[in-house]
């Protein structure tokens, strides 16, 4: 699936650091703002316990995971929407992306210098909020000046665009994100095509110290973070990013030990990788069998030839059905022939609405 998610951030929070264990990209990771101009896209594979056991399960040549975008946005600074620092350019590069992972510095360290010269997180994630609020009501007040004089010539389109961009104006002018508005399937289409900022979901990554990894929860400053998140309506992952771009090089058994040296049972990044997917709407289903066993990325809502598709156009366009085992019902089961045996395997069709986890194999004919 072609969707992406833009890590953002004001300068020198970590966002750099943290790109670079993700993808193992190498951006480029120095001490002073705006050393990220352009931004950085790196692939990232989704870890996914299941794919190693059906491996385990079916014992294929080849085992292939799924994968999608992360996008390395440079420093946000106060006055980005109206372009300070390097704004509109680095706006641009979030219109772009799908969801907006934001990281919060939440650690204390007086070697690295801080835009604003101290280190307050909810100060941080309301200066990057503002500047995106901002860049929207000017975006939405630029484009109700043309929609309003067409619908006063009683244009039905432009009179139902209106009410839509007044409501958005008016939680732009109360500070609250587009997200926070309630638009009905039929409103969010009329705007969809203005890609605006504050409308993409969130989440907050609170990077710590080496120190504080183990016990986050007694961070002052993480603590803030959540609070914040949750009125929000988003969720926060904590990250120490020096380290996960430490554990970037290590092998996974190396990163196993490394872990439990830390006392953390699972890496940060994970977590983090994990979460952004659910943030994009993403969910995977999987092929099996003795060539390959593979992992592959779907939108939530997507029925059977949709998601045939994905492997090939020729799958969709000639659908007749797909074979369907539930993940776990086929680890129970121990094999496809038990699952069949034991009645787990069922034929879907045309109107089937794929979920999470289904094994499937696609009977087609073009």
């Amino acid at each position: 699936m072609a969707l992406t998610a833009g890590i953002v951030g004001l300068p020198n929070v970590g966002k750099s650091t943290l790109f670079n264990a993700i993808t193992k990209a190498g951006a480029e990771a120095a001490n002073y703002p705006f050393c990220t101009i352009d931004p950085n896209v790196g692939i990232v594979e989704v870890p996914d316990a299941r794919l190693e056991k059906l491996t385990e399960l079916v014992e294929p040549k080849k085992t292939v995971p799924t994968a999608f975008e992360f996008t390395d946005i440079a420093g946000i600074v106060e006055g980005a929407s109206k372009g300070e620092g390097l704004g509109n350019k680095f706006l641009s590069h979030i219109r772009e992306v799908d969801a907006i992972c934001q990281v919060v510095r939440c650690f204390a360290d007086e070697n690295i210098t801080h835009v604003s010269g101290t280190v307050d997180p909810i100060a941080d994630i309301e200066v990057i909020n503002l500047e995106l609020i901002l860049a929207d009501l000017e975006s939405v007040s630029k484009r109700l000046e043309r929609v309003s004089k067409m619908a006063k010539q009683k244009d039905k389109e432009a009179m139902a665009e209106e009410i839509v961009l007044v409501k958005l104006k008016e939680a732009f002018e109360e500070e609250r994100p587009a997200r926070s508005v309630e638009l009905t399937k039929e409103e969010f289409e009329i705007i969809r095509g203005m890609h605006l900022l504050t409308i993409k979901p969130m989440l907050y990554v609170a990077n710590v110290d080496e120190d504080e990894i183990a016990n986050v929860d007694e961070n002052e400053y993480v603590q803030r973070v959540r609070a914040f998140a949750e009125e929000d309506g988003a969720q926060v992952i904590t990250v120490c990013a020096k380290i996960e771009e430490e554990m970037a090089e290590l092998d996974d058994d190396e990163k196993a030990m490394f872990l439990e040296e830390l006392g953390i049972e699972e890496a940060g990044l994970d977590q983090l990788i994990r979460a952004t997917y659910d943030l994009l709407g993403l969910a995977t289903y999987f092929t099996a069998g003795v060539q390959e066993v593979r992992a592959w990325t779907f939108k939530k809502g997507m029925t059977a030839p949709q998601c045939a598709g994905i492997i090939h156009t020729d799958f969709e366009r000639g659908f007749i059905r797909a074979e369907t085992v539930a993940y776990d019902d086929l680890v129970e089961a121990g094999s496809m022939t038990a699952a069949k045996e034991a009645g787990r395997v069922r034929s879907e069709g045309k109107d089937y609405l794929v979920q999470d986890g289904d094994v499937l194999l696609f009977r087609f004919n073009v």
